[in-house]
């Protein structure tokens, strides 16, 4: 074969450092099209970014030339570094260490599309941390609870 295709979807999540709420309404809007610049400079585009004041849902596809580690470390590198700038309060911002990475099936894009969109609605019944033990589990991830929140 002379070319190489992929389509890798990827739905990634992660928190404020120890879980925060500080990603208000009014910043979330600019953070997402800033996290959404980065992805597209890293042959990586966005298919939605949501989230809550504490944590990010990004689905993306993933660029057959760039590993999954490193689009994500810039992704929370750079936008760890504007949020500093754009907002007085965020000068001590930081993301989690970690993060959780699901591959998505094309025929499960329009429902992990509507989950993000979602997200206020669904933050009403669980906590975050509740959430992403859910994803661990239904994406049979091995993880050991003293690891996983920072």
């Amino acid at each position: 074969m002379a070319q190489s295709l992929a389509k890798n979807l990827i739905h990634l999540i992660y928190s404020t450092k120890q879980r925060a709420a500080c990603l208000d309404e009014s910043i979330r809007p600019d953070l997402y099209a800033y996290k959404a610049g980065i992805l597209q400079n890293w042959d990586s585009p966005a298919i939605i970014i949501g989230g809550m004041p504490d944590h990010i849902h990004v689905l993306f596809v993933l660029s057959k030339n760039q590993s999954l580690v490193k689009v994500v470390e810039e992704v929370k590198k750079s936008s760890s570094k504007w949020l500093k700038q754009a907002a007085p309060t965020l000068r001590e911002f930081q993301w989690q260490n970690g993060y959780g990475a699901f591959s998505v099936s094309p025929s499960n894009v329009a429902t992990v599309k509507r989950y993000i969109q979602n997200q206020e609605a669904h933050h009403r019944k669980k906590s975050f941390q509740e959430e992403f033990r859910e994803f661990l589990q239904r994406h049979e991830v091995a993880f050991d609870e003293h690891y996983v929140w920072d």
